[in-house]
Order: structure tokens, then C-alpha cells, then sequence
């Protein structure tokens, strides 16, 4: 039972390439046995926002650090407990939330063939410094998924990030929307933000680690491998890859237990003084 709920989250994570958002929470971190508190934050333009603060877990060293999670297009937090429970496994303090329109966050009207919206920048902005206030002493940063990665990006450059963690890294919106129209005739729309989004990453200081599939035809692995590539003195980039596809890391990486790999490359890459990129 517990396979096959977990093979569910896996098939329903998978980007939709325009926002898909459900209301309905397919479960909750108690669910899975987690330690957890429930937040609601208040962002600057009075969105209010729904997360869970998972915990690490009890019988691990805490590694005084907080993930925030930055997901993709489609469903609600809800169907990263996994990935979460993976991360809490590690000694990781794990802050979920939900955008606004998504879950449990207030309304927020959204055309469904948007790819993303700015808005989500803030809220995952708010998200970031609640999780700074909160633990000052801790190491603080962001680990985003798909279009998450594009907020994920977005605030890392403006700095109040202590790192970065991308899986399939969306380098170029325009590119992928053109690519839904001319593979399914599909019209994805921007927001009008996206014309600077070029110019992000080369702002992005903190350490950052791109995760992505030898197999991912959204977000190609190349476009992470030049990103680090690209990276200037005293930019500390590296990328990891799997065999697969698009957000099948946790998956993929994986030995003993969902996700361990993936979280020992995590915890390889925070604790490293130093490293090339690549």
C-alpha cells in the first residue's frame, strides 16, 4: 500500500508545462509518521500562505540546515512528502508551503496555459525569510523542482540564500513554451518577467548544485551542465546527474531507502569547503 501511494505521487509530480493546481491534499506529513508544525504567512501583498515545517528526524544528527521546497507547476505540496521524508531522514528541517491558488493558500486567479507567475517569487520569497527567522543559527536555502526552479533562481540571485539546489532547472521559458506548441500544439504563456529571467542566473552567488536526468527532454541536462560551466571566480557550481527522466531524481537515486543517494550527494555537496564546477 504504502508502494503504491508512493508510485501515485511519483506519476502525478511529473511537469505539466502550465499550472495545474489542486486544492486537495493527498495527504499529510503525519501521514508518513513525520514530525512537523503548520504555518500560514502573510506574504507583502497580503497573499496568505499555507506550509508544514518538517522536522528532522529524531533518531539522526540534525544537520542545522533548512531545505524550503519550491515545487512545480502542477498539484500542492502535498505530493512531496517523500521527498520530504527523505530529507528529514538526512537530519534536514524541510519547509513545504503551498503558492498562492495552490492547496491550501488563498485564491489567486490563474489561466490554466500560464507557465508561471511572479507572484510565486514572492511567496516563495516570504516562505524563505519566515524559515531565517525562525532558525538565524541554521544554514538556510532553497530546493526547487521543474518551474520551481525558476523561483528558485529568482531569489537566490537577490541574495538571503545560503545555496541552492535545481532539479531540472528551467533555463530558457521561451524555449520550452515554443517547444509545447510545435510538439502538441499547445499555447503556454509568460509572464512578462520572463524577458529578464537570462539574466538571473549569472546573479545566483551562492553555492549551487543542478540536479538533472541524462533522459529529461523538458529541461535538458546540457543547460545545467553550461550554467555551471559559466559560473565566475568564487561561484561554486556542480552538477549532479542520474540516469532518467524529468524529476525522476529522488527516484533514480536511490539504494536502501527512497531518496538516500540523492540526500548523501545532498549533504556530500553542503558540506564541501570547496569544489569545482562540473
Amino acid at each position: 500500500m504504502r508502494f503504491s501511494f508512493l508510485l501515485f505521487l511519483l506519476l502525478h509530480a511529473a511537469a505539466a508545462w502550465a499550472l495545474k493546481p489542486s486544492r486537495v491534499w493527498v495527504a499529510t506529513p503525519d501521514t508518513l509518521g513525520l514530525r512537523y508544525q503548520t504555518t500560514t504567512l502573510t506574504t507583502p501583498d497580503h497573499a496568505q500562505l499555507a506550509g508544514w515545517l518538517v522536522e528532522p528526524a529524531a533518531n539522526v544528527p540534525d544537520q542545522h540546515t533548512t531545505l524550503v521546497m519550491a515545487y512545480g507547476d502542477m498539484n500542492n505540496m502535498s505530493y512531496f512528502l517523500y521527498q520530504a521524508q527523505a530529507l528529514s531522514k538526512g537530519g534536514y528541517r524541510v519547509y513545504l508551503f503551498d503558492y498562492r491558488g495552490f492547496g491550501h493558500s488563498s485564491d489567486f486567479a490563474i489561466e490554466r496555459q500560464r507557465l508561471y507567475y511572479a507572484e510565486f517569487t514572492t511567496d516563495l520569497r516570504t516562505v524563505l525569510a519566515d524559515a531565517r527567522r525562525r532558525y538565524p543559527h541554521n544554514r538556510t536555502g532553497i530546493i526547487g523542482f521543474s518551474m520551481g526552479t525558476i523561483m528558485g533562481s529568482e531569489v537566490a540571485a537577490t541574495g538571503g540564500c545560503d545555496f541552492l539546489i535545481a532539479e531540472g532547472y528551467v533555463a530558457n521559458p521561451q524555449r520550452l513554451v515554443a517547444e509545447q506548441w510545435q510538439r502538441y500544439q499547445k499555447t503556454v504563456t509568460l509572464p512578462t518577467e520572463a524577458a529578464e529571467y537570462a539574466l538571473v542566473a549569472r546573479r545566483v552567488n551562492c553555492p549551487w548544485l543542478l540536479v538533472g536526468g541524462m533522459a529529461d527532454k523538458n529541461t535538458p541536462l546540457a543547460d545545467s551542465v553550461v550554467v555551471a560551466r559559466l559560473a565566475r571566480r568564487r561561484q561554486r557550481r556542480q552538477v549532479l546527474c542520474f540516469e532518467g527522466g524529468h524529476q525522476e531524481g529522488f527516484y533514480r537515486l536511490t539504494e536502501a531507502e527512497y531518496g538516500d543517494k540523492y540526500v548523501r550527494e545532498v549533504t556530500r555537496f553542503l558540506t564541501a569547503r570547496r569544489g569545482g564546477n562540473g
